[in-house]
């Protein structure tokens, strides 16, 4: 499958701002897509697809900070970025306490800009990259039977085959079954491999 490409997202109630964003970021190679009102932008919003959004701070109807809690709300994680043509200071701190990558003050310098979406695509494709390894992961671990599960969970805390025979009531032997199956399932190819796992599960 070919990758979606990054968009950079840009809401802005001045249309000239959208138009000289537009051309800046189109003649530095990035897809674009402006809206002139948030209510535009959350109608189609999608977190589905990759990039970043640069929004203005001060919009009728929802402000910047109000339409990045909005994002939040309906699960889309893009990485923000701000602009303002205010020396708003609060807001810059709520801005990025909430995660904005970055609060820029129009005029801002055109390469300002640019590097803070550098970083900001950086960002993204980290997340959906964690995302997706979390994502593989659970669905390795949703391969094993209740049973398996419940020795993974026992071996990956460092109980032996006997340590966990007996918290479960059943033999040794049959630990030693549901262990080699646990790791052929898994792919993992040690306990040790098999405790990376089980942590890397539960930090997703």
């Amino acid at each position: 499958m070919t990758p979606t490409p990054a968009t950079i997202f840009l809401v802005d109630d001045d249309e000239s701002v959208l138009r000289g964003l537009g051309r800046l970021l189109r003649a530095a190679g990035h897809v674009t897509k402006p809206f002139a009102s948030p209510s535009e932008f959350l109608a189609q919003l999608s977190g589905d697809t990759p990039g970043c959004a640069v929004l203005d701070l001060r919009m009728p109807g929802l402000n910047g900070l109000e339409l990045q809690q909005a994002m939040e709300s309906k699960d889309c994680h893009l990485p923000v970025i701000f602009i303002s043509g205010h020396g708003d200071v609060p807001a810059s701190v709520r801005a990025m306490k909430a995660g904005a990558v970055d609060f820029l003050l129009k005029p801002f310098d055109e390469q300002h800009l640019l590097g803070a979406i550098s970083q900001a695509l950086l960002k993204d494709a980290a997340v959906r990259a964690s995302r997706a390894e979390t994502a593989a992961l659970h669905a390795r671990h949703a391969v094993l039977t209740p049973r398996e599960r419940e020795v993974c969970t026992l071996v990956a805390q460092g109980l032996t085959n006997k340590e966990v025979a007996q918290r479960l009531g059943t033999t040794e032997k049959t630990i030693k079954v549901h262990r080699a199956r646990v790791i052929q399932k898994l792919d993992v190819d040690s306990v040790a491999e098999l405790v990376r796992f089980v942590d890397r599960l539960g930090q997703g």
